[in-house]
């Protein structure tokens, strides 16, 4: 009974973790006797601080031997660079605030690090554990340095300079991406048996992700209920998450198409699938806050992708 229950719980956690976070904080939106205030600041201080620790716990088990580095990772990186610039580009010289929270949407899509699970899904499908680990912390180490470089273009802060902005974006940006890797190297080799311990709590990593989600659906959508956009302009966001999320499972297959079937595969799951979390974080605390839709949209649309390619593969 208790592992029906914990399967049921698996094959359904995004869709009941994404359900719940919205639900909590209509909840607590139309429930005028509940403070949403406290819930909603809860949850931003520590959604972040999940993110950390789910990257932490699943790079327990990546030693850097594992690493393997490929030339498919660095012309993905190219490609992923380059369409957060030209986004980021586009969005600074735009004035129209709806087409700009667009092209924010679009900039968040394509420069978020790879999912740090995405391993899972890589390996029953056919493509390769090390390639897609090796690119995971590649696109945390492009996110963690081309994040503060463009953020401030795009919004700069009247009360910062840019140099003040980019070295407050970094010190957040890296405290989430890049700490936790340094950290699990650390204990990898100063503390050995430590590391062998936490490998087995590499799991949790899923339920963590889960947790965080429906943190970060609450604050996607108190962004989206306080930002009194259309339903249009909402619906526009959804075509526009999709839209980047099809490109990019497209995109890295195409790129790494001459080396193989299995690094094209791993190549579409290294870019395609994406730390939706982080997306979210991102939006709502250095863009246009409802533009964070774009991450729990796109947590939709590729784990949509997912389970066709599993489908397909069970076929094969």
């Amino acid at each position: 009974m208790f592992g029906r229950m914990v399967k049921f719980l698996k094959s359904w956690m995004l869709p009941i973790a994404m359900s719940l976070g919205v639900a909590i904080y209509l909840f607590l939106h139309f429930m005028p006797s509940f403070d949403e205030s406290a819930y909603l600041g809860l949850a931003r201080w520590l959604q972040p601080v999940l993110i950390s620790v789910m990257l932490f716990l699943q790079l327990n088990v990546i030693a850097p031997s594992d690493l393997r580095f490929h030339r498919w990772h660095f012309l993905l990186l190219l490609v992923q660079a380059l369409l957060f610039a030209i986004f980021a580009f586009m969005a600074s010289r735009v004035q129209d605030s709806g087409l700009r929270i667009l092209l924010e949407c679009a900039m968040l899509c394509f420069i978020c690090p790879t999912a740090a699970a995405a391993g899972v899904i890589t390996s029953k499908i056919g493509g390769s554990l090390p390639g897609i680990m090796t690119y995971t912390v590649l696109s945390d180490t492009l996110a963690a340095l081309l994040i503060p470089l463009m953020v401030p273009v795009v919004h700069p802060s009247a009360d910062l300079s840019f140099f003040a902005a980019f070295w407050a974006i970094i010190k957040k940006v890296f405290s989430i991406l890049v700490l936790p890797t340094l950290l699990a190297w650390f204990i990898r080799y100063v503390f050995p048996s430590l590391q062998k311990r936490l490998e087995s709590y590499v799991g949790w990593a899923f339920y963590v992700w889960a947790v965080g989600l429906a943190l970060a659906l609450s604050l996607a959508c108190s962004a989206l209920v306080e930002s009194g956009i259309s339903v249009w302009m909402t619906l526009m966001i959804g075509v526009v998450s999709l839209v980047c999320c099809l490109s990019q499972f497209a995109l890295g297959r195409r790129v790494a198409r001459a080396y193989g079937r299995e690094e094209s595969l791993t190549a579409g799951q290294a870019l395609g699938q994406k730390n939706t979390g982080f997306i979210i974080w991102l939006g709502l605390n250095y863009m246009t806050p409802v533009s964070s839709v774009a991450g729990g949209l796109y947590a939709i649309w590729h784990n949509i992708v997912n389970s066709y390619e599993l489908i397909e593969a069970q076929k094969k």
